[in-house]
């Protein structure tokens, strides 16, 4: 629990002081020497404590038991109908007749103080295919692609001023297993999206799994008429997420942020290649050996053998 910080016993410490007084004989005073308290005080955790027992030592609310000046329970309904209607404080503190500073209270005490709290984000739901293969989740993080670091007299890190180029994060999880596919490359055009599919798709047909079915974002290289074909060519449906929703496409979405933590920032590279050299033996890591929470800290691999030879 959290104790006032001018507290100088814990609930531990004011039993110990308590039963000093009342089972070892100890008075008040010579109390209130020992744990350097006041009298008043350790008076005050000896009567609670002769009362209620341990239960009363434990720190108390400092709310008042009554509030005669409190806005009363039909305003408040009143400023939260006004609220709901989308109004902002002012607005709520004009129609009410309260001021702004009370309006801005009720609406913190309820929930309701900043606007997104009016429309609460939709409940997760979880799915899961139930075969490798089911479902493909495609996505694309744009890196950057620098050189040499320069440390700068403060000790702060900055590197070279000429900006040299991007780079592309292509990622392929399958739904089921978690397995990972990932390949750094120079662009997300679609004539590069598709031969990365195309090495994902063998990939995973090195290990018994056919993909049957795709799930994107809406980048312009998963919208191509050529990336459609693709998908035609290699009997495989295309499904893209609803727009502005990466939630939907959310195992990739996890995967690169794993990626990023564990991957790429998590040492201070001399340039990008040694940065992107890295890559592949990480992503055989996550797969092979890095125990993952969703499938109850087995690997990816472990689940794809298990679902492959059942």
């Amino acid at each position: 629990m959290d104790y006032h910080h001018h507290a100088r016993l814990t609930v531990h410490g004011r039993e110990q002081m308590c039963r000093a007084v009342v089972e070892g004989g100890l008075s008040l005073c010579e109390a209130a020497s020992e744990y350097k308290l006041s009298r008043q005080t350790v008076s005050k955790w000896v009567r609670r404590y002769r009362e209620q027992g341990v239960a009363g030592l434990r720190d108390r609310s400092s709310c008042p038991h009554r509030s005669p000046r409190r806005t009363g329970e039909a305003v408040e309904q009143r400023v939260i109908e006004l609220r709901r209607g989308r109004l902002p404080g002012y607005r709520i503190a004009r129609e009410t007749g309260l001021s702004v500073a009370t309006v801005s209270r009720i609406l913190r005490r309820v929930g309701l103080s900043r606007w997104r709290d009016l429309d609460p984000r939709p409940a997760v739901v979880r799915y899961e295919h139930p075969h490798p293969g089911d479902l493909l989740h495609l996505d694309i993080k744009g890196m950057t692609r620098f050189g040499a670091v320069v440390v700068r007299g403060d000790g702060r890190l900055r590197g070279s001023k000429e900006h040299p180029g991007l780079l592309a994060l292509h990622v392929a999880v399958d739904d089921h297993s978690r397995m990972a596919f990932t390949r750094v490359l120079p662009d997300q055009k679609s004539e590069t999206t598709i031969g990365f599919l195309r090495e994902a798709v063998a990939f995973f047909a090195q290990r018994n799994v056919q993909i049957r079915a795709l799930l994107s974002d809406n980048g312009s290289c998963y919208r191509s008429a050529k990336f459609r074909e693709a998908c035609q060519q290699m009997q495989m449906k295309h499904r893209r997420t609803r727009p502005y929703t990466p939630r939907t496409n959310g195992k990739a979405e996890r995967f690169i942020q794993t990626a990023l933590r564990e991957w790429a920032y998590a040492t201070l590279w001399d340039n990008s290649d040694q940065r992107d050299a890295q890559l592949q033996p990480w992503t055989d890591f996550y797969n092979h050996q890095r125990p993952h929470a969703s499938l109850k800290l087995s690997t990816p691999n472990s689940r794809l053998l298990t679902s492959t030879t059942s």
